[in-house]
């Protein structure tokens, strides 16, 4: 017989009892639909992570200031030490080739801001530059955010979280209106987007950003010698220093400062750099890098240990990322299931079929048809059953998968490789589950075959 010939006799057996097939078929199509919409609500969960996790800080590592450790002596810990500069930030973003966004950090916790008779402490009020935006993904909802010419010019302006807006504002539009920190005032220019709690639930919205070096110089003031050791420029008392000269080591504030001081930013210490890499697989890569780098600028012996510490959340992304994979294999594993299951099923009709045409097929061998061909007819039944099955289930798995999308909003993400791979485990599914019942009747006894009522 010719394959022509024998994928003409297969459908033509098929046709013979339509509701049995259609049937037979339907445990295929329920476990190729299974499969399609598990792996595109799978492939789409964890695309949505992988987002995610980006944007909780899966490229982000965060530099912070310590004191190196000499021989015979025993290291401070992180904070210890003043060493990092904006130069150091500058120096990163310019010769680091993993690193896509440097922003210095000076933290000012603990500040309460006030606003027409109301006050509100924030939970985070940060001095950084525009780069921080992008490295932590916030968007701007109303008016806009500062610009690296007011970080150098000091301006005193703000972006502020929509949890600021609610305490201090009662919700009402904040831009272009002036609030108080510590008694120096801003103009809040923009409002950020909504971003809710993280994961140790605290609120990523109740936080004011303004420029880093309006905050160093107007807020904190300068760091000198080590972390604990923070002198304001606002509060310091001239005993302090000089006792009984009447002469501050640093001079209140004026209006004139910007134009008088001799205290120019970029010879003040920072709090924290945060480094964004080119990717996730670059992290490793941007932290040698900047390590090196630092090192150098410091001028650190072999000897000595490095004067800053530099975190990353490699490890935390790590497992987070293994369990969706986990997840993802769990659901694919029960979609298999279900396909064995309709595999099982068409192994059983074939079974019945091969019984119910016994005498056809001694008919046929006695009149010239081989065992091969007997086995190539009923081989191709059972993967025309299956393939059918498969089409169809691929067809309503995507659907499935985009109603589940429509209705319950989960992400999903189909793949040409996963409906290829469903068609082709379709049609495997079809030789081995019909190869035995194909083997059978191919085995039959002629004789027997046609005495068989």
């Amino acid at each position: 017989m010719t394959f022509t010939s024998t994928v003409t006799g297969s459908f033509r057996a098929l046709r013979r009892n339509p509701t049995r097939a259609m049937l037979t078929t339907l445990g295929i199509v329920i476990g190729i639909a299974a499969v399609i919409t598990m792996m595109e609500i799978g492939n789409g969960s964890a695309t949505a992570m992988k987002r995610n996790l980006e944007n909780m800080g899966a490229t982000t590592l965060v530099i912070m200031p310590g004191a190196p450790r000499r021989p015979g002596m025993v290291s401070q810990g992180k904070g210890a030490a003043v060493s990092l500069t904006p130069d150091d930030c500058r120096a990163i973003q310019r010769d680091c080739v993993n690193v896509s966004y440097v922003a210095p950090i000076v933290n000012a916790a603990g500040l309460q801001l006030v606003f027409a008779g109301k006050n509100w402490t924030p939970r985070q009020t940060v001095g950084t530059g525009p780069d921080y935006f992008n490295i932590r993904n916030w968007e701007v909802e109303q008016g806009r955010l500062f610009t690296q010419e007011e970080v150098d010019s000091r301006a005193r302006v703000c972006v502020v979280g929509s949890s600021i807006v609610k305490e201090l504002f009662g919700g009402a539009s904040p831009v272009d209106c002036t609030i108080r920190i510590k008694n120096v005032t801003f103009t809040v220019i923009g409002v950020l987007k909504t971003k809710g709690a993280n994961m140790m639930g605290m609120d990523e919205d109740d936080v004011v950003i303004a420029p880093w070096t309006t905050v160093r110089l107007r807020i904190t003031g300068l760091k000198t010698g080590t972390a604990t050791n923070t002198t304001s420029t606002a509060s310091t008392s001239p005993s302090a220093w000089y006792p009984g000269t009447g002469v501050a080591f640093y001079p209140e504030q004026a209006d004139n400062l910007e134009n008088d001081t001799l205290l120019i930013p970029k010879f003040t210490q920072i709090d924290q750099i945060m480094v964004n890499a080119l990717d996730s697989s670059k992290v490793m890569a941007a932290q040698f890098e900047i390590t090196s780098l630092l090192r150098d600028r410091h001028r650190l012996k072999d000897d000595e240990d490095n004067d800053f510490w530099i975190r990353n959340t490699a490890a935390f992304m790590q497992t987070l990322s293994s369990t969706t994979t986990l997840m993802s294999n769990l659901l694919l594993v029960v979609a298999l299931i279900s396909l064995i299951v309709g595999g099982v099923g068409i192994m059983n009709i074939m079974l019945v079929s091969v019984t119910e045409r016994t005498r056809e097929i001694g008919l046929r061998m006695a009149v010239g048809a081989r065992s091969r061909d007997i086995l190539q007819q009923f081989l191709t039944e059972s993967i025309i059953l299956c393939a059918t099955g498969g089409i169809i289930g691929i067809i309503l798995g995507h659907s499935a998968a985009l109603l589940v999308n429509v209705y319950l909003k989960w992400p999903v993400e189909s793949s040409p490789t996963v409906v290829a791979a469903a068609f082709l485990v379709s049609a495997a599914v079809g030789i081995v589950f019909g190869f035995y019942p194909a083997w059978k009747a191919s085995r039959l006894d002629p004789i027997e075959a046609l005495r068989y009522e």
